[in-house]
């Protein structure tokens, strides 16, 4: 059985969840709207081009949640999937996810993304497993803290190498789909890993690796 790997943001849907999940906090007036849709695109900008400060990023992204109670948090998530991520969920992704598991592959998304915005997004995929941004619950109210390594570049490959030791499974029949090039660092581990639709430096990167370049667009 081989571990198929997925990116989610601009992989196997065609937008950066967690960019949006701000703007739409931005509409719904859940937030300070010019200060926090200038500080969003900003972090969003940072990440693009490789130099986001993720522990900076996630005060920012996380203290909503602790401002708010849980079920009211988890409401207007499911008003954003339903409005914002249910139109951008790739129908190619759909097909590619359900080759996969017809061959009997065991399926798992790796995201930076934190597990709040994006549990529910790869549940519309049928994905079993998924590594993510953990935010830090307590007494069923968020903190606005996350516990531990972010799952971002090498953060990746570290959160990764510990699920598969607690699973007993290792990377030699592997694939990675990604979009991004901070994610090399996890590209460069896998057997066969694939660029989809891949950002300017993961393009020229995968064409000097002779890596496999797709769209699901």
């Amino acid at each position: 059985m081989s571990l198929t790997i997925f990116d989610l943001d601009n992989t196997l849907i065609s937008d950066d969840s967690d960019h949006l999940w701000g703007q739409f906090l931005v509409e719904q007036k859940l937030v300070d709207g010019d200060d926090y849709a200038r500080a969003n695109s900003q972090f969003y900008d940072d990440y693009c081009q490789g130099k986001l400060d993720i522990d900076e990023y996630l005060k920012f992204a996380l203290s909503f949640l602790a401002e708010h109670p849980l079920e009211k948090l988890q409401q207007w998530r499911q008003q954003f999937i339903d409005e914002k991520i249910r139109p951008l969920v790739l129908p190619a992704a759909l097909q590619l996810v359900e080759k996969h598991r017809q061959r009997g592959d065991q399926l798992i998304v790796i995201t930076a993304t934190n597990r709040f915005v994006t549990e529910p997004i790869v549940e519309l995929f049928g994905i079993p497993h998924m590594l993510a941004t953990e935010p830090e619950l307590q007494n069923g109210l968020y903190t606005g803290r996350y516990i531990e390594e972010p799952c971002y570049q090498h953060g990746k490959v570290t959160r990764l190498n510990t699920w598969l030791n607690e699973n007993q499974q290792n990377l030699t029949d592997s694939c990675f789909y990604s979009d991004s090039h901070n994610d090399i660092p996890l590209l460069e581990r896998v057997s066969q890993p694939v660029a989809v639709d891949p950002d300017s430096q993961l393009r020229q990167h995968a064409n000097d690796k002779g890596w496999s370049i797709i769209s699901l667009r």
